[in-house]
């Protein structure tokens, strides 16, 4: 597995965040009497507490192991289950709220990160495609207490071939004025990769086959243009994201060393071994999004048994991948997909083999470990960030229960219901 070397420069990063006035809103807590889920392979510990000093865990076990000084703010997590905080590894900060956030209301910025996010467990994001200075404008609001909100990474603009401006959203870049996202040469992409990743952006999300509809449909990008973004991207330790589409993008993420798949790719077929053992060789990481075909085709007032016929493709990619071992990552594609309840994306999971670990391991420890983390997030665990979720029932018995928050903390703050 591919573990990012630049988990030193992000720890220097958010140590210099935690520095600001959101890390003195963080205070000492204490969660009682929920059935805790310390990790993936953990045995659930239950009537658990979990001990919050300072932003970070400072203990777990069992009610009885875990002493809670007087004067801690104690929560009664009795009937829940806590678990480590989530992530959202395919997100876009592109609705009117999130994309102007140096203008947005503190409270209306608030609302829309928890309703898209936070409301849904997310503690940490990666954003693969937003608009210049955007995710960047998110983070200073957040860092300052102005705003509570996730942990965010972000690629910023994400990366098209030339004349491959996807054609959903190349309406919305002319009515904004953004700047175009298509790379026509070797030097352009490499140029525009470097200045990027040297102001900040934590990793590339290049478009390996562009929806552009007409007689082309699904325009690849060259590999060689491919290639060079990926490689600048490696250079400084960062992931390169891809937007594979079909199964030419698939042979384009595949050539150009991406190491993570933002999407599941039904348009490719189904996903036979030879192909699954190639990106397993690559350690691929998958995000399926699996239920954006189901929302999207829908809202486009397709026929069931073509919804039926898409969606399965897809978890049949899925399944495919996982039980070879291939690395799962949850990400939904809200900010550009509306539909932000998570219920759907969990079931099809399920229905695609997942259990309540592997589940799990998708919203924590493998997310962390892929972008540089697993030191400091992904697991409870003394010494790590407080970033948890309690939820209302029990994932081992149901997974819909993912699904389910009823409080969302990140660094010892709650983003999303009552202290």
């Amino acid at each position: 597995m591919k573990h990012w070397t630049y988990a030193s420069a992000m720890a220097a990063c958010l140590s210099a965040v935690m520095a600001l006035p959101q890390a003195a809103s963080a205070q000492d807590l204490a969660i009682t009497g929920a059935r805790v889920i310390a990790a993936p392979d953990a045995a659930p510990i239950d009537n658990g507490a979990v001990l919050v000093r300072d932003g970070r865990i400072a203990a777990v076990g069992t009610r009885a192991e875990v002493r809670v000084p007087e004067g801690v703010p104690v929560i009664d997590g009795s009937g829940g289950t806590l678990v480590a905080g989530f992530w959202n590894s395919h997100v876009h900060f592109l609705t009117p709220e999130t994309r102007t956030p140096a203008t947005t209301p503190a409270d209306v910025l608030e609302d829309a990160l928890q309703q898209m996010l936070t409301r849904w467990g997310f503690t940490t994001v990666f954003d693969i495609g937003s608009f210049d200075g955007v995710a960047a404008g998110l983070r200073t609001r957040i860092a300052a207490g102005d705003v509570r909100g996730p942990d965010i990474l972000s690629v910023g603009l994400p990366y098209f071939p030339e004349n491959g401006t996807p054609y959903y959203v190349a309406e919305l870049f002319e009515s904004l004025g953004v700047r175009s996202a298509e790379v026509a040469d070797v030097p352009a992409a490499k140029a525009r990769a470097a200045r990027e990743l040297a102001d900040g952006a934590d990793g590339v999300k290049l478009f390996a086959g562009a929806i552009v509809g007409g007689p082309v449909d699904v325009l690849p990008m060259r590999v060689d243009i491919a290639t060079a973004l990926v490689e600048q991207a490696h250079a400084v330790g960062k992931p390169a994201f891809a937007h594979p589409t079909n199964r030419e993008g698939l042979e384009v993420s595949l050539a150009s060393g991406v190491d993570v798949l933002a999407h599941s790719a039904p348009q490719a077929g189904a996903w036979d071994a030879a192909l699954v053992q190639r990106l397993r060789a690559a350690d691929m990481a998958l995000i399926p999004t699996l239920a954006l075909f189901d929302v999207e085709m829908r809202r486009e007032g397709a026929p069931e048994a073509a919804i039926d016929r898409v969606v399965g493709q897809a978890v049949q990619q899925v399944e495919a991948l996982h039980s070879a071992g291939g690395e799962i990552l949850f990400g939904t594609d809200i900010g550009y997909m509306h539909e932000a309840d998570t219920t759907r994306e969990i079931a099809l999971l399920a229905q695609a083999g997942l259990d309540w670990r592997a589940i799990l391991t998708s919203l924590t420890t493998a997310p962390a470990t892929r972008f540089g983390q697993a030191d400091r997030k992904g697991r409870i665990a003394p010494g790590l960030q407080a970033d948890l979720v309690l939820l209302e029932g029990d994932p081992t018995t149901d997974v819909a229960a993912y699904s389910s928050v009823r409080q969302t903390f990140r660094a010892g703050v709650v983003l999303y219901g009552k202290l």
